[in-house]
């Protein structure tokens, strides 16, 4: 392209000079009438990069920028809130459905912030599969707060997908709450269905080992085979040379007269 543009400038000045070059010798030279006989190539080259330029207007217009996607809304766990829910620390006080409208907004979800409501959530959650009203420490109240904490996780990276430090705490979570639902499914089943149901849950087995079948890996396990094979007849000759001589000492022997 840098070189297509430099023959063209080249062209165009050797043919202005020969334009003015002709003034100057009396004749006037236009394009038009009259051109010099040495700008011939000039002016064949000229033409055929007119019209090629010519045909390249006349194309149609390509789209090459993509139209811009709109990523999907994520549904979130905190749309289900009202705002006119007290918050959590003051659910328990009747005084504060008492109070003015200034005070209530104060107190309610209007305009609390997000830790606020997950907070309000995790008790949700919370008392869906708690034990009894005083349980706070149970593997089933554990999984029901790791379960609220993983889905702000996953709300929060479907906007920052590039959160690398958030996209770790929420694998961690994961993992902790997979322990505790394991160890829950072996000695609490009904709770662990519980649970599963209650949350919106669903676990699933851990795959199978899987080894990647190589002609290395079958030779090794051939000659491992064969290995056990030769020790196993080792074994057997020994079993079989035991018994004998066990049967031998067990022999009555002859009475000397």
């Amino acid at each position: 392209m840098v070189l297509k543009n430099i023959f063209r400038s080249t062209v165009l000045g050797l043919r202005t000079w020969s334009v003015f070059a002709g003034a100057r010798q009396g004749n006037t030279v236009f394009p038009a009438f009259k051109q010099p006989q040495c700008s011939f190539y000039a002016n064949w080259t000229l033409t055929s990069i007119c019209k090629r330029d010519e045909i390249l207007l006349n194309q149609p217009v390509r789209q090459y920028a993509r139209p811009s996607r709109k990523k999907q809304e994520f549904p979130s766990q905190l749309q289900d809130l009202n705002p006119s829910m007290l918050k959590h620390e003051y659910a328990s006080v009747p005084l504060a459905q008492s109070v003015d409208d200034v005070v209530k907004k104060l107190l309610t979800l209007e305009l609390a912030n997000h830790s606020e409501k997950l907070r309000l959530k995790e008790e949700q959650l919370i008392a869906k599969v708690r034990r009894d009203e005083d349980d706070r420490n149970s593997t089933e109240v554990k999984v029901a707060i790791l379960t609220a904490r993983i889905r702000n996780f996953q709300e929060h990276l479907h906007k920052h997908p590039k959160d690398k430090a958030n996209k770790r705490w929420m694998l961690m979570a994961i993992d902790r709450r997979k322990k505790k639902l394991k160890v829950l499914r072996r000695t609490r089943y009904d709770s662990f269905e519980k649970v599963c149901q209650e949350l919106g849950i669903t676990y699933t087995f851990p795959p199978e080992y899987y080894r990647r079948v190589t002609r290395r890996w079958l030779a090794k396990k051939a000659f491992c085979n064969k290995v056990f094979q030769e020790v196993q007849k080792q074994k057997a000759e020994q079993r079989e040379k035991q018994r004998a001589a066990e049967a031998k000492g067990k022999e009555p022997h002859g009475t000397v007269a």
